[in-house]
């Protein structure tokens, strides 16, 4: 006796369908504005600085009408430019010195500092920390010059008649920047701190633990990403940093103070070099880049 079945369906090994091409124009077609933005005012001269990093562009003279294409030669000539390793030498230590051991540090110090302490008290601080940070780059230089001056403010409190700005211009340069820009690691490690359970912290006092072991067993450990990220922002932000210095010392005296920004300004506009001020701009892109995947590696190596 044969019992009849039905057919199996046939198999298809064909894959499911994705979005319809009408649901993708539909997701597309708000941000279409905004791509359009990017593209024309961000990568557009973006893309357009590489290029011109590759050839002999200059503001002025026959170049500036008919530049051509030199390939590598504005960066063999960077990187053999004595001024410009000067430079990056000093970049890497205003970088250190105001970012990543001055306004993180104080920040964090202004923030544990305020932990616990009256509503009254912690505005007056904000308020104070704040207001620096706001202030223009071109006021704030001009709030230091008169502080360091030889008729100025620190000289008059200390009975002495010292050229700070000329015998210590990155000394200079770094506290000003410290003073301007701890602001916003004292708010990024304000938000940081009030995620941390207090009675987490209230039970290792109970145990025996001192502050300082409550601060590097528990905090700082439980804060570690808000640190992560406060110094991969302050960072690309103070190897950027033009206006403070320009203002304050001029890259000056000669080129005690002259960071790389400071020197890429005075190739291409100076000097008109606008190719080789291209080649130093893209030499920074590839730092700021540099700095930021170490930040984000040690992030994730701390997340496993």
């Amino acid at each position: 006796m044969t019992i009849a079945t039905a057919p199996a369906p046939p198999a298809t090994d064909a894959p499911p369908r994705g979005p319809s091409r009408r649901g993708v124009l539909r997701w597309l077609l708000p941000l279409g504005p905004a791509l359009l933005l990017l593209a024309l005012f961000l990568a557009g001269p973006i893309l357009w600085s590489v290029y011109i990093a590759f050839t002999n562009e200059t503001l002025t003279g026959s170049a500036s009408v008919n530049s051509q294409f030199v390939g590598l030669a504005n960066f063999v000539k960077l990187f053999g430019d004595p001024n410009f390793l000067n430079s990056f030498l000093l970049t890497f230590v205003f970088v250190i010195g105001s970012a990543v051991i001055g306004q993180n540090t104080l920040g964090l110090i202004i923030a544990l500092l305020q932990r616990g302490r009256g509503r009254v008290t912690r505005s007056v601080v904000n308020g104070v920390v704040i207001a620096a940070w706001v202030v223009p780059e071109v006021v704030a230089a001009a709030c230091w010059f008169s502080f360091l001056a030889e008729e100025g403010t620190l000289n008059s409190i200390l009975g002495l008649s010292q050229e700070w700005l000329y015998t210590a211009p990155m000394l200079a340069v770094i506290l000003a920047n410290i003073w301007r820009g701890t602001a916003f690691s004292m708010l990024v490690y304000s938000a940081a701190l009030s995620e941390v359970p207090a009675d987490l912290v209230e039970a290792a006092a109970v145990d025996g633990a001192g502050p300082g072991r409550r601060l590097l067993h528990i905090t700082l450990p439980l804060i570690r990403r808000s640190i992560m990220a406060n110094l991969m922002l302050i960072t690309l932000q103070t190897l950027a940093s033009f206006g403070l210095i320009y203002a304050l010392t001029g890259g000056g005296p000669g080129t005690a103070s002259q960071t790389t920004p400071l020197y890429m300004y005075e190739q291409a506009f100076r000097y008109f070099e606008i190719g080789y001020g291209s080649a130093i701009a893209l030499v920074m892109l590839v730092i700021g880049a540099l700095f930021s995947l170490v930040y984000l590696r040690l992030i994730k190596v701390e997340d496993t």
